[in-house]
C-alpha cells in the first residue's frame, strides 16, 4: 500500500475513533457530555457558521447593565457604612488608589436612573454593599440610612420599569467579619450569610425577582485567600482557597433553601451563584487534549457548578489532581447544596484577563474567548439550565475617553455569538448582562482600565456621565431586539448582461523561453513485445527539422490556455518590463520574450478568451523597472514616464492585435509609493494611454486604463458623523489621490490638499497645466482590485494602530471572518458605488473589479473559505449593478494558480499534478448562470459566441506526428516526423 494512501487511512482511523468516543460521551457520561463541545464546532461548515447572523432574540429575552457596589458607590465611611475588606485592602501594600469615591452613585442615583432608562435596558444588576446594612456584618448592627439607599434605587428602577437583579455578595466582605473570624475561611460565615440573606430577602425581596447570592466564588477563593491579587490579600496556605471554596458553596446553598421555604412561595423569584469562567481549546485535536481542556474548565467553573447543577459534589478531575487537599462532602450536604440554583448566572469576559492568573490550570492548553462555546458546553454539561450571562463585555485603557471602538466590537462579538447560541445551537438563554454601566474602580487594576457603557469624569464634583459609542450600539441592539435582517444583508438574485466580462486574474504567467515540443532530435526503440517502454537509442539522431518555432510548441502556452475550462471569457495577467526591455532601450528588447507574450496572447484570442494585459505590475519586493531606470531614481527620475510610454508603444505593436485591454499601471497607489513617485506615475501612465489612442486605437480598437487598489474603508461608529470625515479622508488618500487627476478635476482631491496644507506640508506635488492636461481624461474603463475591508476611526486606542498623520486609527470587527485579512462582502458594493456616487461622481464610468479574492491555506484543495468568498462578493457585485445602477461591465477572480499566486489560487499543485480545487467548480458554475438567476424565471437567451477555429484544438492539445515504422527482430523503430502539411494547412493558427 503506498505511503501517502496509509497514512491518510491512519488520519481517518483516528478521527473515527475520536468522533466515536465524543458521541458515547455525549450519550450517558453526564456530567462530561460538555466534552462534545469541542468535536461538535470542529465540524460545523466553514466559514458559514463563523458568517455574521442576522436574526432576533426571543420576544422575552432580558436585556441587562450592571455593577458592583465597592467599584462604583464610593461614601466609604459615610452615614454609618462599616470597613469592607477592601477598604482596608487598598490602603495596604503597593496599592496606589482606593474605591472611596469610586463612582460616587450613593450621591448619584439620579444619573445612574437616567443612564440606565437611556440604554433601554429591562433589568439593572447591580450589589449590595454587606458593611452598608450591617456594619460589622451582623444583624445586630444595623444601619437604617445604608438600607434606605437600595429601597431608593429600587423604587427609581421600578419607576422606570427596570427590573433589579440583586446580588448579595460582590467580594466586599465586612472587615470586621475578616478580622474577628478569618472571613470566608471560617465555616461560621454560612450562618452569619444566611442571617444576612434574610434581612434582604425581607427587606427587598417584595420587588425582586432574580437574585445572585455569591458573584465569582473562584475569583473569592482563589485571588481572594490563595494568590493574594484581591482582598483580602491572603496567599500563605495553598489549600486554603478550598477550603474558602467549600464554605461559600454551603453559604450559598443555605441562603437558597431559605428563600425556597420562606420567600418562594409569595416572591416568586429565583436565585442562583454567579459563576465566571475562561473558554479553553486544545493544542491538538487528541482526546488527551480534549480532556485536558474539560479538566481546566473543571477547575475553575466546574468546581461550582457541578455540586449545584449535577450530583453535589467536586468534579472527579479535581478529586483525582488535589486528593485530600479538596474538602469532602458528607451526604447531607451533597443534598443539602445539589440543586440550588433555580438558573445557570454566568459571567464571561475581562474576567479572563486574571482568572487564570498563571497558566496552571490550563493544562497546556489555549486559553479563548469564545462564549457561543461555553454557553453550548454549559448547556451540554449540566442539562440544559436556563442560562443568564450576568457579566459580560471587555474594557479599555483609562485614557480612552467616550469612544471605545475596542469595547464596541467585543460587545457586539459576545451579543452575536449568545444569539446563535440560542438560534443555531439551541442553547436555553435567558438574558444578557452588558459589563458595566458607568466606569468605576477596576479591582486590582485600580482605574487603569474602563469597562463603562458611560465615561465617569472622576475629576468633576458630581462625577459626570457622558454615554459612550458602545453604550449607543447597546442601546440600538436592545431597540431592535438583536439584529434583524435588512434587505441589503440577503443574497440578491438576477443576472448579470450578456457580453458581462467573466474573467481570472494572475499576477503573472509562466514563462518558458525554449519550445519543449519537436525538439527532441532523439530516436527511440518501442519494445512492443514487452511493456511498451521507449528506449532511446543512443548515438542516433533525426535529421535536423528545417522549420520555425511556432506558437504551439510551448508546452507551458497549451497548458496555461485551459481557461475555457474555468469558463472565463477574459484573463488578466501582467508582462515584465525588466525582462523585456533590460537596457531600459526598446530597440533591442528581449525577442524571445517578446515572442512568448505575441503567443500567449494570441493563443488566448484564439480559445475565445480575451487577453487584459498589465504593462508593469507594482511590487513591494521589486521595483520591476529596467537597470538603468531601476538605479536612477526610478520613478523619480523624468525620463521614466517617456521610458514607460516606449515600452508601451512596444507591445501595442507587437501584441495589440489580439489584445484588447490593457492596463498601464497595476496598484500604483500602495502606501509605500511617495507622492512624487505618484506623480511620474500619473504622467506615465498618461502618455501611454495618448500613445494608444493616437497611434493604435483606429486599427485595434482596444481599450486603456490603470488599475488601483481600493479596498473599502467604513467608519468604525456608522452612528457617528465624527467618523465619516477620517472614513473620506482615507479615500482620498488611498484612491481619489491618483483617480481624481485621471477621472475627476485634472488635480489631486481637494480635501487631500487642504489636509496636508494644515499640516504644513509641501509634499503633494503641484500639477503644471501641460501635465493636468496630460493627465486629465485619459481612461477608457474604471479597473479596480478589492480584496477587504478595514474599519477607520478619529478615536484613539493603544490596542491598535494609529497614523499620526490621518489622524486615523485603523480596526476591524471582531465578528469578521479573517484569513487574514477581513472577508467583508459587502464592503465591495460600497466600493463600487463609491466610484459613481462618492464626492468625486465619475457618473457612467464603466467599471471592472479586476482582482478580486481571498488568501487560504494552498494544501485545502476543498477550499470552502473560497468558495464563501466568491459567492458573496460576486452577489454583492451583482447588487450594485441591478439595484443601484452601478456600470458594472466584469469581474476578475484571483487568482488562476497557487503556483504563481500563492494562497490565492482556483488551481492548487502537488508536485507536477494540477488541482481543481472546489471553489473553481463554483465560480464555473456561477459563469455558466451569468449570476444567479431566480428560480423558475425564463432563461437568459444570450447569443452564441464564436467557436475556435476548427482544427485549432488539435494543435492545442497534444502533438501532431506520423509514424515511420521499420520491423525487425521483433522490435519497431519508431521516428516522430512533424506533418508538415497539417502546419501549413491551419498557417493562420500560428
Amino acid at each position: 500500500m503506498p505511503t501517502l494512501l496509509l497514512l491518510h487511512l491512519c488520519t481517518l482511523f483516528g478521527l473515527f475513533a475520536l468522533l466515536t468516543f465524543l458521541a458515547l460521551s455525549s450519550g450517558d457520561a453526564k456530567p462530561h457530555a460538555g466534552l462534545k463541545t469541542w468535536g461538535r464546532f470542529s465540524k460545523l461548515p466553514y466559514p458559514g457558521d463563523k458568517a455574521f447572523l442576522y436574526d432576533n432574540f426571543p420576544s422575552d429575552f432580558i436585556w441587562a447593565v450592571g455593577t458592583a457596589a465597592y467599584q462604583v458607590e464610593g461614601a466609604f465611611e459615610k452615614d454609618g457604612k462599616g470597613l469592607s475588606i477592601w477598604d482596608t485592602f487598598t490602603r495596604g501594600g503597593n496599592r496606589m488608589a482606593t474605591g472611596d469615591v469610586g463612582s460616587d452613585s450613593y450621591h448619584n442615583i439620579h444619573a445612574d436612573i437616567r443612564a440606565i432608562r437611556q440604554l433601554g435596558v429591562t433589568h439593572y444588576r447591580f450589589s449590595l454593599s454587606w458593611s452598608r446594612i450591617f456594619p460589622n456584618g451582623t444583624r445586630g448592627s444595623y444601619n437604617e440610612i445604608g438600607t434606605n439607599y437600595y429601597r431608593t434605587l429600587i423604587k427609581r428602577l421600578k419607576e422606570i420599569r427596570v427590573q433589579p437583579v440583586v446580588t448579595l455578595y460582590h467580594w466586599d466582605l465586612p472587615e470586621h467579619l475578616q478580622q474577628s473570624l478569618g472571613g470566608w475561611s471560617n465555616p461560621e460565615l454560612v450562618e452569619i450569610f444566611k442571617d444576612y440573606s434574610d434581612f434582604c430577602f425581607h427587606e427587598f425581596g417584595d420587588d425582586v425577582k432574580y437574585w445572585i447570592t455569591i458573584d465569582n466564588p473562584f475569583v473569592v477563593a482563589q485571588h481572594g485567600y490563595g494568590t493574594g491579587v484581591v482582598a483580602p490579600g491572603i496567599k500563605n496556605d495553598p489549600d486554603l482557597p478550598f477550603r474558602v471554596g467549600h464554605n461559600l458553596l454551603k453559604a450559598h446553598a443555605a441562603a437558597w433553601h431559605l428563600y425556597n421555604r420562606h420567600y418562594r412561595p409569595r416572591q416568586q423569584g429565583k436565585l442562583s451563584m454567579a459563576l465566571a469562567s475562561h473558554w479553553i481549546k486544545p493544542r491538538r485535536t487528541r482526546l488527551e487534549s480534549l480532556r485536558e481542556c474539560q479538566c481546566s474548565l473543571d477547575h475553575v467553573l466546574g468546581w461550582f457548578a457541578r455540586p449545584l447543577f449535577a450530583d453535589g459534589d467536586y468534579p472527579p478531575c479535581m478529586r483525582e489532581r488535589l486528593g485530600s487537599r479538596l474538602p469532602s462532602f458528607t451526604q447531607e450536604e451533597r443534598e443539602q447544596v445539589r440543586g440550588t440554583a433555580d438558573f445557570f448566572a454566568l459571567s464571561h469576559g475581562a474576567t479572563l484577563s486574571f482568572q487564570l492568573i498563571n497558566d496552571s490550570l490550563k493544562f497546556g492548553q489555549l486559553e479563548d474567548l469564545d462564549l457561543r462555546m461555553l454557553l453550548y458546553w454549559v448547556n451540554a454539561e449540566y442539562d440544559k439550565p436556563p442560562i443568564f450571562v450576568v457579566q459580560s463585555g471587555w474594557y479599555v485603557l483609562g485614557n480612552t475617553k467616550t469612544e471605545d471602538p475596542k469595547h464596541m466590537y467585543y460587545l457586539k462579538r459576545f451579543i452575536a455569538e449568545a444569539l446563535k447560541s440560542i438560534i443555531i445551537d439551541g442553547v436555553n438563554m435567558i438574558g444578557y448582562t452588558a459589563w458595566s454601566l458607568i466606569d468605576g474602580f477596576e479591582w486590582h487594576r485600580e482605574y487603569g482600565i474602563r469597562r463603562g457603557l458611560y465615561y465617569v469624569d472622576f475629576n468633576t464634583p458630581d462625577m459626570k456621565r457622558e454615554p459612550k459609542t458602545s453604550a449607543t450600539f447597546y442601546r440600538n441592539v436592545i431597540h431592535k431586539n438583536g439584529f434583524p435582517e435588512l434587505p441589503e444583508n440577503r443574497p440578491a438574485q438576477g443576472m448579470f448582461p450578456c457580453d458581462f466580462a467573466w474573467g481570472v486574474s494572475a499576477n503573472s504567467i509562466q514563462v518558458e523561453t525554449t519550445p519543449t515540443q519537436f525538439a527532441d532530435p532523439n530516436v527511440y526503440l518501442w519494445n512492443i513485445s514487452n511493456n511498451g517502454e521507449l528506449i532511446k537509442l543512443e548515438g542516433v539522431s533525426a535529421p535536423p527539422l528545417h522549420r520555425a518555432t511556432h506558437c504551439a510548441d510551448y508546452a507551458t502556452i497549451r497548458q496555461q490556455v485551459s481557461l475555457p475550462n474555468v469558463g472565463v471569457n477574459h484573463f488578466h495577467f501582467s508582462l515584465n518590463w525588466s525582462a523585456l526591455v533590460p537596457t531600459g532601450d526598446v530597440a533591442y528588447p528581449n525577442t524571445t520574450l517578446l515572442g512568448y507574450y505575441r503567443c500567449f496572447t494570441r493563443q488566448l484570442a484564439q480559445a475565445n478568451v480575451t487577453p487584459v494585459v498589465t504593462l508593469w505590475h507594482h511590487t513591494r519586493q521589486r521595483s520591476n523597472l529596467p537597470t538603468l531606470l531601476d538605479t536612477a531614481n526610478r520613478w523619480l527620475n523624468r525620463k521614466t514616464p517617456e521610458a514607460f510610454a516606449d515600452y508601451a508603444r512596444l507591445c501595442y505593436r507587437e501584441m495589440g492585435a489580439h489584445v484588447k485591454m490593457w492596463i498601464t499601471l497595476n496598484e500604483p497607489n500602495d502606501e509605500m509609493v511617495s507622492y512624487q513617485e505618484g506623480h511620474q506615475m500619473l504622467r506615465a501612465h498618461a502618455l501611454a494611454w495618448h500613445a494608444y489612442d493616437r497611434e493604435f486605437r483606429h486599427t485595434q480598437r482596444g481599450q486603456v486604463s490603470l488599475a488601483l487598489h481600493m479596498d473599502w474603508v467604513e467608519p468604525a461608529f456608522s452612528f457617528s458623523r465624527e467618523d465619516v470625515e477620517p472614513a473620506k479622508r482615507v479615500l482620498d488618500f488611498n484612491v481619489g489621490w491618483l483617480a481624481e487627476p485621471i477621472f475627476g478635476s485634472g488635480d489631486y482631491p481637494m480635501g487631500m490638499r487642504s489636509w496636508l496644507r494644515q499640516l504644513n506640508s509641501l509634499e503633494l506635488p503641484v500639477f503644471n497645466a501641460e501635465d493636468r492636461q496630460l493627465v486629465r481624461g485619459t481612461y477608457d474603463f474604471f479597473a479596480m482590485s478589492h480584496f477587504s475591508t478595514k474599519l477607520v476611526t478619529h478615536a484613539k486606542e493603544d490596542s491598535y494602530t494609529y497614523t499620526e498623520m490621518l489622524e486615523i486609527q485603523h480596526m476591524i470587527d471582531t465578528t469578521w471572518i479573517m484569513s487574514p485579512r477581513p472577508v467583508v462582502p459587502w464592503g465591495l458594493r460600497k466600493a463600487l458605488n463609491w466610484v459613481i456616487l462618492g464626492d468625486f461622481h465619475y457618473s457612467d464610468v464603466p467599471i471592472y473589479v479586476m482582482a478580486n479574492g481571498v488568501q487560504e491555506d494552498p494544501a485545502r484543495f476543498k477550499d470552502s473559505l473560497r468558495v464563501y468568498y466568491l459567492y458573496n462578493y460576486i452577489n454583492e457585485a451583482l447588487k450594485a449593478f441591478t439595484l443601484d445602477g452601478v456600470n458594472l461591465k466584469g469581474y476578475f477572480a484571483y487568482a488562476l494558480n497557487d503556483q504563481r499566486d500563492p494562497g490565492f489560487g482556483l488551481y492548487g499543485q502537488v508536485h507536477e499534478e494540477v488541482i481543481v480545487k472546489a471553489s473553481l467548480s463554483n465560480y464555473h458554475n456561477i459563469i455558466q448562470h451569468n449570476g444567479f438567476p431566480i428560480p423558475g424565471a425564463s432563461l437568459q437567451q444570450c447569443p452564441a459566441l464564436p467557436q475556435p477555429c476548427s482544427g485549432c484544438h488539435i494543435l492545442i492539445r497534444r502533438p501532431v506526428v506520423g509514424f515511420l515504422t521499420l520491423v525487425g527482430s521483433g522490435v519497431l523503430i519508431t521516428l516522430g516526423l512533424i506533418i508538415y502539411y497539417t502546419a501549413k494547412r491551419h498557417k493562420e493558427y500560428y
